[in-house]
C-alpha cells in the first residue's frame, strides 16, 4: 500500500508517519520509484503498536524507539527486552520524603522481596519508585496504605502469573517478545483503569445517597 493508504488504515496522519520514518521507529517501505514506497501489513502492525505505546502508554518517542530496537534485535534476550520496557514506563522520581521515612520504606521493600523470593535487580527502576511511594505515604501520615504492601503483592502476583502464562502459550519468539512488551506497558493502563472503576463503584455503594 502507499503511504496515504497506510495513513487511512492506521488513522495516523501522513506527516506523523513520515516523522516516525525519519526517527527510525517505523522501518522504511520498499521503493517502487525514486519518490514512492510501498508498505505492508508489518508496517501497519508496527504503526499501531507505536501509537498504542505513545497514546495509551504515554511512553516518550525516544523510549519507544529504544523498546522497538529491542524487539527487532536478534541478540537481546527476552528478559532484557522486558527490562527495556520497564525502564520506558518508569520515570525518574524526585525524592519528596525525609531520610528517616525513606530508610524505613527501603527496609520494608527489601523484606517484602526477600519473603516472596522475588528475583529483582538492585537498579530496577520500579524498586526506587516503590520505595519513594511508601516513604511518601508515611510522610503524609497514610501508614495504613503502606501496611497493605503484602496484600498488594498477593494480588499482583496472581494476575502477573496469568499474564505470563498467556504470553508463553505463543510459539513464535517474536510474538512472545511483542506480547510481553505490550502487556507490560499497556497492562499498567489496564490495571489503573480497573482500579479507578472499582474505587468508584465501592465508594458509590458506601457513601452515595
Amino acid at each position: 500500500m502507499r503511504i496515504a493508504e497506510l495513513s487511512r488504515q492506521s488513522g495516523v496522519p501522513v506527516p506523523t508517519i513520515k516523522y516516525y520514518l525519519r526517527e527510525g521507529l517505523l522501518p522504511p517501505g520498499e521503493l517502487t520509484s525514486p519518490n514512492q514506497a510501498s508498505y505492508g501489513e508489518a508496517h501497519l502492525r508496527r504503526l499501531r503498536l507505536i501509537r498504542a505505546l505513545i497514546d495509551l502508554g504515554q511512553v516518550p518517542v525516544a523510549r519507544v524507539k529504544e523498546i522497538l530496537e529491542g524487539l527487532d534485535s536478534d541478540e537481546l534476550p527476552l528478559h532484557d527486552q522486558i527490562g527495556r520496557a520497564h525502564r520506558a514506563i518508569t520515570p525518574a522520581r524526585t525524592p519528596t520524603a525525609g531520610t528517616e521515612e525513606r530508610t524505613a520504606a527501603a527496609d520494608q521493600v527489601r523484606d517484602l522481596i526477600a519473603r516472596r523470593g522475588w528475583k529483582v535487580e538492585p537498579d530496577a527502576p520500579a524498586l526506587t519508585t516503590l520505595i519513594e511511594t511508601i516513604a511518601a505515604l508515611r510522610t503524609l501520615d497514610q501508614n495504613h496504605l503502606a501496611d497493605f504492601l503484602d496484600s498488594y503483592a498477593d494480588a499482583v502476583e496472581k494476575f502477573t502469573a496469568l499474564e505470563v502464562a498467556a504470553v508463553t502459550a505463543r510459539t513464535n519468539p517474536d510474538q512472545i517478545a511483542e506480547s510481553v512488551v505490550i502487556g507490560t506497558i499497556l497492562g499498567e493502563t489496564l490495571i489503573a483503569s480497573l482500579r479507578l472503576l472499582a474505587q468508584e463503584s465501592i465508594s458509590a455503594d458506601r457513601w452515595k445517597d
